[in-house]
């Protein structure tokens, strides 16, 4: 391939980088607002008040925490995988 040609193909296999953090920032805002609607759906119980009880508090706390430590888990578990196929290879 001619130089040209390289160029073009480099520029067509991988998105620019402002289309890749895009679609990063909408990952996260998905990943953000279902777990607001999860917890939400699961711990707001009094709509009398404008603030949280506390049990719904404590239930907010808890279903937070358990998201992140299970993203924390699934991060760790998706590393080791892709360092055992990198020694794989």
């Amino acid at each position: 391939m001619s130089p040209a040609e390289q160029a073009h193909m480099s520029k067509t296999a991988s998105p620019p980088r402002q289309i890749i953090e895009k679609k990063q920032m909408q990952d996260f805002m998905k990943l953000y607002s279902g777990l607001v609607e999860r917890c939400f759906m699961s711990c707001a119980q009094d709509f009398t008040s404008k603030a949280l009880t506390g049990k719904e508090g404590t239930c907010v706390q808890n279903c937070t925490d358990k998201f992140l430590k299970h993203s924390e888990r699934v991060g760790a578990r998706f590393a080791e995988h892709n360092a055992e196929q990198m020694q794989g290879r």
